[in-house]
């Protein structure tokens, strides 16, 4: 029987999981505080409406979704586990460190299943480029860049780097396999306090660099990871349709009598199997449920991610 699970949260992204969920027959309850929200998808979805603060003690709850804003997310994890129930706590899973901390150590201190939705870890193509960088098709890597930018989603508690980044800078660390020496943040905040465009720069122990630019106030949308080796390039642009989602690029560079020389070449397009990171996301879920393996995106990955965050935080005062 497939784990019972509920989603705690019933606006954009957790109508998404609702849905999903759905689809693989473990959706077994729905909550949020707005009680006619939750009642309408319980209608829709033909499954339980409960009230956020019963989810925690009822016996027929195995694991709990949470799609909440962050600040609420480390309390209703620690509560959540207390009461014996695995949980998939949305990104970012807190909005500082201690807290974020807090509710991993209580999930093992209770022996829960901890995971985190960094759902482009997931993603097809992010699957197979980290697969030819791990079979050295890409050679050493010495340089990554991503590209989060479009307009909006607009918070009043987390900026344009906390909102767009963790999926970057989780896809970032499962490539490097280790966390940054050294961050630095740059951001401009045009509407009020918090960041809307947001840079990080960061270098690694091995000396790869890596850049991250995200941006809520842009005009156009642009979703763009870019691997930089030794003997080629690589870009995974979920912009592009599926043939063109992961482009490899074999240029090459060397020296000619103490010039610089270098050729390029066409990109060659690799076959990406198409599915849906969300659906593979929650299998994934539901299998570490069913079998207690640790989650591919931990709470100890999202850890890392949030000490990135925090160091490459910039603070605007109001003018």
């Amino acid at each position: 029987m497939k784990p019972r699970i509920a989603v705690l949260g019933c606006g954009y992204w957790g109508s998404n999981h609702i849905r999903t969920l759905k689809a693989l027959g473990a959706l077994h309850a729905v909550s949020d505080l707005n009680r006619a929200r939750a009642e309408g998808f319980a209608s829709e979805q033909d499954c339980l409406a409960i009230e956020p603060d019963q989810l925690f003690v009822r016996d027929d709850i195995d694991a709990i979704v949470m799609a909440l804003p962050p600040q609420f997310h480390a309390d209703l994890a620690v509560r959540a586990v207390e009461g014996g129930k695995d949980v998939l706590v949305e990104k970012p899973i807190a909005l500082t460190v201690a807290d974020a901390e807090r509710a991993v150590q209580a999930a093992k201190d209770n022996g829960r299943v901890f995971m985190v939705g960094h759902v482009l870890r997931f993603h097809p193509a992010f699957e197979t480029l980290k697969g030819l960088i791990d079979n050295g098709e890409l050679g050493e890597v010495r340089y990554i860049h991503s590209h989060r930018l479009g307009l909006g989603k607009f918070h009043t508690e987390n900026d344009a780097l906390w909102d767009l980044a963790p999926h970057d800078l989780s896809m970032i660390l499962a490539i490097t396999g280790t966390e940054p020496i050294e961050v630095r943040g740059e951001g401009a905040a045009l509407l009020d306090n918090l960041s809307d465009f947001a840079h990080l720069h960061m270098r690694f122990p091995n000396g790869l660099r890596s850049h991250l630019f995200a941006s809520r106030l842009n005009p156009y949308r642009e979703r763009r990871l870019t691997v930089v080796g030794t003997k080629a390039m690589a870009v995974f642009d979920d912009v592009e349709p599926w043939e063109r989602k992961l482009a490899v690029y074999r240029h090459a560079v060397w020296q000619d009598s103490g010039q610089w020389a270098f050729t390029t070449n066409e990109p060659s397009y690799v076959a990406v199997a198409q599915g849906m990171p969300l659906t593979r996301e929650l299998e994934h879920f539901i299998q570490c449920i069913e079998t207690r393996a640790e989650p591919r995106t931990s709470g100890e990955e999202a850890i890392r991610v949030l000490r990135i965050l925090t160091a490459g935080t910039v603070t605007h005062t109001k003018s």
